[in-house]
């Protein structure tokens, strides 16, 4: 058993793990005289750590704000893929999700740039008569770029868990005269928390690290971790002050993560409970 282990355990360490520790080790160093690593042992870096707090705090905000939109845009979708629509269409409703995927979120991103931008929705509004709207370089931009980017891995697996539900249980409910609102608070929506919780992780895992959505979208106003990340270790060459940030942003997010699983197991329970 530990022989068919092994491989799975090294390559969890040297992609994982080890990278982490290097991490780890230069946050408590000194940048060298021509940036970089200098090596040294102090905690200066994270004493640093309030000149980089507008990141964090961006981050905290956009980043469950954005997962939270994002569940709310793909739950209405995958419900509807799951439980309305004919198993004729669904692989083609399915694949038309999927479709952004096959183009770099890069060229997608510069897509939003024009459509927020001066010559697009903007100038729609003021053919209606709706003047001095500001789209890009926002915090609405940005949020609606990781709506758009993140979409698809929200649908699935809610997607997943509405489709595997079991439809005798909607047929009992209307029997025993629960309307759709009732039917869908009661079963639809509790049982489908293991796709939700997973498509929320996924999705908010993702967002912890994002830099390029706020970049171009934000326009440099809207200053994410990951941001800060690519500033300190590519061009200030910073490497102990980034890593420190790094560091700080693995142990909010183990943080953050074991509270959400946590409380998700916790409705599970009770869900299942209800139901029996």
């Amino acid at each position: 058993m530990a022989a068919l282990l092994a491989p799975t355990t090294l390559w969890f360490l040297v992609m994982l793990i080890m990278p982490l520790i290097v991490i780890l080790i230069f946050s408590f160093g000194e940048r060298a005289a021509v940036g970089g690593y200098g090596g040294g042992f102090t905690f200066e870096q994270y004493a640093n750590l309030p000149a980089r707090l507008k990141a964090f705090q961006n981050t905290l905000t956009y980043a469950p704000l954005g997962t939270l939109l994002s569940l709310l845009v793909a739950y209405p979708l995958a419900y509807f893929l799951a439980l309305k629509v004919d198993r004729r269409f669904k692989l083609v409703l399915l694949v038309l999700v999927i479709v952004p995927f096959w183009t770099s979120l890069l060229i997608r991103t510069y897509a939003w740039i024009y459509i927020l931008g001066g010559r697009g929705i903007p100038t729609i509004l003021e053919w209606i008569g709706i003047e001095g709207v500001r789209l890009i370089n926002t915090p609405t931009a940005v949020l609606i770029g990781i709506v758009y980017g993140y979409l698809p891995l929200m649908v699935f697996p809610v997607y997943v868990s509405l489709e595997k539900l079991d439809k005798s249980l909607l047929e009992a409910s209307n029997d025993l005269g629960g309307n759709s609102f009732k039917t869908f608070l009661q079963i639809t929506l509790p049982l489908s928390m293991p796709g939700i919780a997973t498509g929320c992780m996924l999705v908010f895992i993702l967002l912890m690290g994002e830099f390029l959505i706020p970049a171009f979208l934000g326009g440099g106003k809207v200053f994410f971790i990951g941001n800060a990340m690519v500033d300190l270790f590519l061009q200030s060459r910073n490497w102990p002050f980034g890593s420190a940030v790094a560091a700080t942003l693995v142990v909010i997010m183990l943080i953050t993560v074991s509270i959400y699983m946590r409380l998700a197991m916790r409705n599970k329970t009770g869900a299942d409970q209800s139901l029996m």
